[in-house]
């Protein structure tokens, strides 16, 4: 028989091919950047030639790591789906789940009873990384995930639309430099979602303002970070109005009465061939009569 590299080389290869970034592949499989680039390293010796450009914090596929990609990826997948099935007993089913913290903090788990109820023997895992859609087929099987668009190659279904809010502190609508008017925010810190950049413009166009300039600006990358910034008084988060009802937190305010439609909307998203798996199949139509 041919003589074949470690399936652990072709995953860190195809896991550095999706994501561009060997410290985001490290950080999904739990290893140290040395270990991942061993592993990459492995599979060049393999083959004889390197298979991806480095630049600086990137490293993107050259010819020959596209060509391997496309030959190997399908394989590595219908190797894992023949695992899983060879796993599911009792009847089991288990679906991999890429979903944002702050959304399954707040909108999943406290509905996901109802589908135990419905299905006592789907298991869910799931996985909180941002960028779930870069994982499907690979680290997870669908997602829900928050963007402006979706890959049309992939199966999509908009589950919300939503309203972009300016989030403060209760305490900055007190005493003499209370905020009253949106043009005040250019004496404050605002804070923009890292991934949802396009809000704060949104934002400021709606409200006849969009020359704004605020004090500074600071970019997170989590939601509930947001909201704890913005209770802390670290700054106004411009973010969606739906975090702030589903946070319920007393220390918060709404500021101003402006309707801003967001660009961003909560998306479940899949491979096409995906949705012939019974666990993604259930989920799906869960999530979108659920309305979550």
């Amino acid at each position: 028989m041919r003589r074949l590299p470690p399936l652990r080389a072709l995953e860190a290869f195809i896991r550095v091919a999706r994501l561009g970034s060997s410290k985001a592949a490290a950080a999904e499989l739990a290893l140290s950047a040395p270990a991942l680039s061993r592993r990459i390293k492995s599979l060049e010796d393999h083959i004889g030639k390197p298979l991806f450009e480095r630049r600086n914090q990137s490293m993107v596929l050259n010819d020959d790591g596209r060509t391997l990609l496309k030959a190997v990826a399908p394989a590595m997948e219908t190797i894992g789906e023949a695992v899983d099935q060879m796993t599911v007993t009792g009847g089991d089913m288990r679906l991999r789940l890429g979903v944002l913290a702050l959304f399954g903090a707040t909108r999943l788990l406290p509905r996901l009873p109802e589908l135990k109820r419905l299905y006592p023997k789907l298991h869910i895992d799931v996985d909180t990384s941002a960028h779930a859609e870069n994982m499907l087929g690979d680290a997870v099987d669908a997602a829900i995930i928050i963007s402006d668009s979706v890959d049309p190659n992939l199966y999509a279904v908009k589950l919300d639309s939503n309203k972009v809010y300016a989030i403060a502190s209760a305490e900055l609508t007190k005493g003499p430099n209370a905020i009253s008017d949106p043009e005040d925010l250019k004496n404050h810190n605002i804070l923009i979602h890292s991934n949802m950049t396009r809000a704060f413009d949104q934002w400021k166009k709606a409200v006849g303002l969009p020359d704004l300039q605020p004090a500074g600006i600071d970019h997170l990358d989590s939601g509930a970070l947001m909201l704890e910034a913005a209770a802390q008084g670290l700054g106004i988060a411009i973010m969606h109005g739906g975090h702030f009802s589903d946070a319920n937190d007393p220390r918060l305010v709404r500021l101003f009465d402006y309707q801003v439609d967001s660009p961003y909307s909560y998306w479940f998203v899949c491979r096409k061939r995906d949705m012939k798996n019974r666990a993604v199949r259930i989920f799906h139509d869960w999530v979108v009569q659920a309305g979550l």
